[in-house]
């Protein structure tokens, strides 16, 4: 990302938080996220975009890696808002098995989406929200945007990136 040096995988403070958070999948009514304590490196995340998309060229600068799921489909900060700070870039999820899209049209809605019982895995779930104290207290804390319906995140974000998957598909060989 152009706010953040390649070699900086400290997370930001909202993400810090996230990182603390145990979720709980509870046999798939809850959130399937595991947080990192820190962004994947640049090596990491090239080599795993890499192997995802079959292309030995591909660089993945443009992505910061901070969670999965238990599939190990990857969560992380896109950089498709050219000069804009880490915090508003879109949160996209990239799945073990092939899908992907943009979850989040920042990290602030990421946090409402969380706080609705939403994780990257389940952004195209449509299963009723849960609301969970906890985390809805660290997106009181630390979103910049309104709270709004896990749906509408979702469906915001992928209006503001509508060619995000096929474009990611578009690097595979």
């Amino acid at each position: 990302m152009s706010e953040t040096p390649a070699d900086d995988c400290r997370l930001p403070p909202a993400l810090a938080d996230v990182a603390r958070i145990e979720f709980d999948y509870a046999d798939g009514d809850g959130i399937d996220f595991e947080p990192y304590t820190a962004f994947d490196s640049a090596e990491e995340t090239t080599h795993w975009l890499r192997q995802w998309t079959g292309n030995p060229e591909v660089d993945g600068s443009a992505y910061r890696v901070f969670g999965q799921d238990g599939a190990g489909g990857l969560a992380a900060l896109w950089h498709g808002r050219p000069g804009r700070p880490l915090t508003e870039q879109p949160v996209v999820y990239v799945g073990s098995e092939g899908e992907c899209d943009v979850v989040a049209g920042n990290l602030s809605d990421f946090l409402w989406l969380l706080a609705d019982g939403m994780g990257p895995a389940e952004a195209d779930d449509e299963r009723a929200e849960r609301p969970d104290p906890e985390l809805t207290a660290l997106a009181e804390r630390h979103a910049t945007t309104p709270r709004r319906p896990a749906a509408d995140i979702v469906k915001e974000a992928r209006a503001a990136f509508p060619t995000f998957a096929e474009d990611l598909w578009a690097l595979c060989r």
